[in-house]
């Protein structure tokens, strides 16, 4: 059973201005690799629906949308914080990564891909209910474990989240609700400097400190992650996958290799199946 491999042309039009690291060559790097290795034979190529108001409106508040319908410019870049801007095109691009993951979640839940890749921009993790913030306009994650209990009646999902930032926003949406476990590593001290004090039992906070490399992530990994998977049991595994934890990235300081994300690709995978 094939991979689906779930993006938008509108994700290549959310630009929030030269230099910014969130940009669209990101999505196009990853396309280019899938050709020149082989692999994109091997997925099944599907084009994300947009989102629709109910299915956003389940992790997000009715004013912080209307507020984002509001502030989307006409011509230009409007700024919600510091980091984070949107263009003309940046909603309808937000819509479709959150559709992304929704249509993810049918895929799989219908027994027509075991597993699904979302290659859109805007990113999630950072999301709140009623905020946006960290380049993040909706939670995506959040919005596809809300379709799979609303719609699909899933009982328990997973949420994995393994960018070098913690990802307040999920964990701000699920916090207390134990429907969802939520099991992360993140660099500490970083932004959004959140993380240490879990919001609630479901959580699994991880903190790895500046310089941390392949043994104490897969440690967290090991001793911390997976007894929690097991003894969750979830029907469906959603994974934020963050690669600026890697060393060779500029801009953090934890120090993962390329085997360190095959290799917790592969133990999820396994929880999954267990």
């Amino acid at each position: 059973m094939p991979t689906a491999y779930i993006t938008h042309p509108s994700s290549l039009l959310h630009d929030m201005g030269p230099y910014h690291p969130e940009c669209p060559d990101r999505l196009r790097a990853i396309g280019e690799r899938l050709i020149s290795s082989g692999l994109d034979s091997y997925l099944q190529h599907y084009e994300a629906p947009a989102a629709t108001h109910e299915q956003l409106a389940r992790v997000h508040g009715e004013g912080y949308l209307a507020s984002l319908e509001a502030e989307s410019p006409v011509s230009g870049l409007h700024y919600i914080d510091p980091d984070t801007a949107m263009c003309p095109d940046s909603l309808t691009a937000a819509r479709h990564a959150a559709g992304a993951l929704v249509l993810a979640t049918d895929l799989v839940m219908r027994v027509e891909a075991k597993t699904a890749f979302c290659a859109v921009r805007p990113p999630g993790h950072h999301a709140e209910h009623d905020r946006a913030m960290g380049f993040c306009l909706f939670n995506n994650v959040a919005v596809g474990a809300a379709h799979a209990f609303a719609v699909h009646g899933v009982e328990r999902v997973a949420i994995v989240d393994f960018d070098v930032h913690h990802g307040n926003g999920t964990e701000e949406i699920f916090a207390d609700d134990p429907r969802v476990l939520m099991v992360s590593t993140f660099q500490h001290p970083l932004y959004p400097y959140s993380g240490m004090q879990p919001m609630g039992p479901n959580m699994v906070n991880i903190p790895l400190a500046t310089g941390s490399g392949s043994d104490a992530f897969r440690a967290a990994v090991r001793d911390h992650w997976l007894p929690a998977l097991e003894k969750h049991r979830p029907e469906l595994i959603y994974v934020s996958a963050g690669f600026d934890a890697h060393r060779e990235d500029p801009l953090a300081g934890l120090k993962l290799a390329d085997a360190d994300y095959a290799w917790v690709t592969r133990e999820i995978v396994a929880a999954g199946a267990s």
